[in-house]
């Protein structure tokens, strides 16, 4: 135990020299005693500066060499037996913290979602001519196109199975193709119809799933070196709610390596509106691809960013939804009170389409729960008091106005300073509870960008638990005042503000990633480029209210036509072209999830 205990405490001390040595004179009229004197000083000493790591500087001598001791004999040996039982594998996929966050404000269960939404009906689609124009439809026309027979859902896999391979090269946004499954799971689907099996609005519709979401037999690398040969027999929960709803998997989509950023190990995913931009965020590949018109609609996840990011930055219509609508089973996890699933779309109708299919309770989640929401297509947007926050966009808000919203100045507020120190102590502990072995084997060192998740993870090292529980306590507080402070049905602010970024996810609130228009791009190559930069706005409601966030943006969409523009990647403009090799003009913020 000695050992053993000197090799960790020199971990966890290390680098922390003894500031003095034990000077022995045999003029000293009691040796001895001075030398037992001095060594106790020294040790004591040595310690000081890793006390003061910890900001734990108050604790005298003797307290000092107190809690060496009681780590030696007692807590040493509990880490050590906690992290043979829950920590001898990466990823987090088993053994879940019970300590869960439930972001529920009512917490009777009062209803069931068993009732699903009642879409709108389409009629009269006809079968475009040109296959880019199929590509850009949504979900409900492409349906209705399976279903009177204009076109097959193996035909569908075709044409966005040869966009994937067209697009790809440059935007780098895809990092499995699963060609063979998306033709097995698109013929089921044509025979199911053909026999009057109809499984719903995603019967036959193709899609992606970001590649921390497994899916059996085929890779899923995490975006990382270290795993990208990685195949886990695992059936993801959303995966299996998507593939009982008749939706078809054509690819793994990428993410930032370990749910972090946009660069992973094969390259970086780029922005389709703006081929020389990143897209920011580790949803990056469901951003790009959904924007790309390389999948109907995508999975991404969100802890801190990563679906509000790449979503805003690509123009893609998304939801984060309200934490624990969507079960996470058989997902990587970094924090399992702030690890989010959402739908990446056409427009806010596919949204609250996607949400409908995946929401429910994932018996393995501990986090998931049945969360009732009202149809969000019966939704009485004249009956909401709706505010808008200083960086609202008022496009939105005067459109909104215009339908009958009663809109209103608004400020949500809170005394809870530390908000964003909070989400990063509550991410990174987490994440490296998860990720244990990674670092301690040196794995770490493969990494990426060795500015991200190593260097988060060495500081998390040295978080207290004491201080970890202060930071939820802190939370909780926040929550608390959120709650209170949130007299509006809903607000519009902007998404990609990082303080409501961090508060949004601390509190576990849905919101809407609406895009609003676009801007010039900086420094255009020529005036007369293509390339733009998106505008978006967020639509912001308390959670287990995603339906008001959904009618709020269906009602901007059905007047507007912001999501329905297509990104320049074929044509870039009269004397613009793709750059080889690209290059990043706007350095992306480092988010995660």
């Amino acid at each position: 135990m000695v050992s053993s205990y000197n090799k960790i405490g020199n971990m966890l001390f290390r680098n922390v020299p003894s500031l003095s040595r034990t000077i022995f004179s045999s003029a000293s009229p009691e040796p001895f005693r001075h030398e037992k004197r001095s060594k106790k000083v020294d040790d004591a000493s040595g310690l000081e500066r890793g006390f003061s790591m910890l900001d734990a500087e108050f604790f005298n001598d003797s307290k000092m060499l107190e809690i060496e001791k009681g780590a030696k004999e007692l807590t040493i040996p509990i880490i050590k037996d906690n992290r043979k039982i829950v920590a001898t594998t990466n990823g987090g996929l088993k053994h879940p913290s019970p300590l869960v966050f439930n972001s529920e404000w009512k917490h009777e269960e009062i209803h069931d979602d068993v009732n699903r939404f009642n879409y709108p009906s389409v009629s009269g689609v006809t079968r475009p001519e040109n296959e880019e124009d199929i590509a850009f439809m949504t979900i409900l026309e492409l349906g209705h196109l399976i279903r009177t027979k204009k076109i097959s859902s193996e035909e569908l896999v075709g044409i966005f199975l040869k966009r994937i391979k067209r697009y790809n090269p440059v935007l780098e946004a895809v990092i499995t193709i699963t060609e063979d499954l998306a033709y097995k799971q698109a013929k089921q689907a044509d025979q199911l119809l053909a026999q009057g099996v109809d499984l719903g609005p995603l019967h036959g519709i193709p899609y992606g799933l970001k590649d921390i979401i497994a899916v059996p037999e085929y890779k899923t690398t995490w975006g990382s070196t270290t795993f990208k040969d990685q195949v886990l027999d695992i059936e993801a929960w959303v995966y299996k709610r998507l593939k009982s709803a008749g939706a078809v998997l054509v690819g793994k989509l990428v993410t930032g390596s370990l749910a972090y950023d946009d660069i992973w190990f094969g390259g970086r995913t780029r922005n389709p509106w703006n081929i020389e931009e990143f897209t920011t965020g580790s949803s990056a590949g469901p951003a790009a691809c959904t924007s790309a018109g390389m999948v109907p609609f995508a999975i991404g996840s969100e802890t801190a960013g990563s679906i509000t990011y790449p979503s805003a930055r690509c123009g893609v219509t998304a939801l984060r939804p309200t934490f624990g609508a969507v079960g996470r089973t058989g997902v990587l996890s970094l924090s399992e009170s702030l690890d989010k699933l959402g739908p990446l779309c056409r427009s806010a109708v596919d949204c609250a389409i996607v949400l409908d299919v995946i929401r429910g309770k994932d018996p393995d989640d501990l986090s998931s729960r049945k969360i009732f929401l009202d149809d969000p297509f019966s939704v009485d947007i004249t009956k909401l008091t709706v505010g808008y926050i200083e960086d609202a966009e008022m496009e939105v808000v005067d459109v909104l106005r215009s339908k009958g919203v009663k809109m209103v100045p608004f400020t949500l507020n809170y005394t809870v300073e530390s908000v964003q120190g909070i989400l990063n102590f509550t991410m990174d502990v987490d994440m490296l509870a998860h990720f244990d072995t990674w670092q301690r084997s040196g794995q770490d060192d493969e990494f990426e960008a060795q500015d991200q998740w190593p260097t988060e993870l060495r500081r998390a090292r040295v978080i207290p638990a004491v201080d970890y529980i202060q930071s939820q306590r802190a939370r909780g507080k926040l929550i608390q005042e959120v709650k209170e402070g949130f007299t509006v049905d809903a607000f519009v602010g902007n998404v990609t503000d990082w303080e409501k970024v961090c508060v949004g996810n601390l509190v576990g609130m849905p919101v809407m990633v609406v895009p609003v228009g676009f801007e010039k791009i900086k420094d255009p190559p020529t005036n007369a480029t293509r390339r733009r930069s998106t505008v978006t706005t967020g639509i912001y409601a308390p959670p287990d209210h995603d339906h008001i966030a959904l009618a709020l943006t269906m009602a901007y969409q059905s007047v507007t036509d912001h999501h329905k523009q297509r990104p320049p990647i074929d044509n870039l403009g009269p004397d613009d072209a793709i750059p080889n090799p690209p290059k990043a003009l706007i350095p992306p913020r480092i988010l995660k999830g």
